[in-house]
């Protein structure tokens, strides 16, 4: 699923690129990035308003060092950010010969039935992609320790923070009254931070018309995707049409004039080319005037069968 970068990159907020420190602010919950915005917090980049708020508390204390000695902000914040880098999910056990191997946290699970799916990061408009951050939906019975022994010893992906939320399918209503939420719509999403950077393919809106189309026919010719939409529509319709549960007045009466959009949208096309057709005659009576030619109406030319008629006709 994620294929580790050959860059010697590692999830350490003090030494992190320009673009991963913005994106890493982008990425705080919704509620902490409110909060700072109503207190007013007005604090350098590399320093949050609660590693300030923690310091000043610290500092009131006496607990930043021996007494008389406290540390500045820098470098406070530089050894809090270098804790806040290491390793989750991962211990080491000394064995008898005196050697340390590293060990994935969590009860082992052969054969696990769980599905991870992996989406595209939210980045707010002209933000840059946070590469150090990745975002799967998950059961709602999976837990972080879950998450990160899966993610290691699976796939070899080494995490260090797990933000989980859970977001809750909208409620239906009964026809006979009481509600129930949504089936299938319920899910967990977790936010993971990464060791090693991951880019996320770019979408196809991102990407220009050349690169699009090829990106359209690998997809078309792997996974068939319009041919499938095709051959689901007709079968659907073919099961529509040869119901024999259907009743024996029931008549097919096609799309034009089984839905009400569809009247008011062929109304409207219809409309459109009358108006078109009479703009476009008007534009040419006004060229002919302003050239002086003369303007002739063709007279209706009658059907063949009145024409008939009126010959056939005694005379009067």
């Amino acid at each position: 699923m994620m294929q580790s970068s050959t860059l010697p990159f590692r999830r350490l907020y003090a030494t992190m690129p320009g673009l991963a420190v913005v994106a890493r602010d982008a990425s705080t919950p919704r509620a902490v990035r409110l909060r700072r915005l109503r207190k007013g917090y007005k604090t350098p980049d590399e320093i949050t308003p609660t590693n300030q708020a923690t310091y000043d508390r610290l500092k009131s204390k006496g607990r930043l060092g021996p007494q008389g000695n406290t540390k500045p902000l820098k470098e406070w914040v530089a050894e809090v950010n270098e804790r806040r880098s290491r390793l989750r999910g991962v211990r080491h056990v000394t064995q008898t010969d005196g050697t340390q191997l590293a060990e994935v946290v969590g009860q082992k699970v052969y054969l696990p039935n769980i599905i991870f799916r992996l989406v595209r990061n939210t980045t707010p408009p002209g933000k840059p992609y946070n590469p150090f951050e990745a975002t799967f939906r998950v059961p709602l019975s999976i837990t972080k320790t879950d998450i990160r022994s899966y993610l290691l010893a699976v796939y070899g992906v080494k995490t260090t923070y797990i933000r989980t939320d859970v977001y809750r399918a909208p409620l239906e209503r009964f026809q006979t009254g009481g509600f129930r939420p949504k089936k299938n719509r319920t899910y967990k999403r977790a936010v993971v931070g990464l060791v090693e950077p991951f880019y996320y393919p770019l979408r196809l809106e991102d990407m220009s018309p050349a690169d699009r189309s090829k990106r359209e026919e690998w997809l078309e010719k792997m996974f068939a995707i319009k041919q499938t939409e095709y051959q689901r529509k007709y079968e659907l319709l073919r099961m529509t049409r040869t119901n024999p549960g259907q009743s024996p007045t029931w008549k097919w009466r096609g799309p034009l004039i089984a839905n009400r959009a569809q009247i008011l949208k062929m109304v409207g096309e219809r409309r459109a080319k009358r108006e078109g057709l009479i703009a476009s005659q008007v534009q040419q009576w006004r060229e002919k005037r302003v050239l002086g030619e003369k303007i002739t109406i063709p007279k209706k030319s009658k059907p063949a069968q009145a024409e008939q008629a009126e010959q056939s006709a005694p005379p009067s």
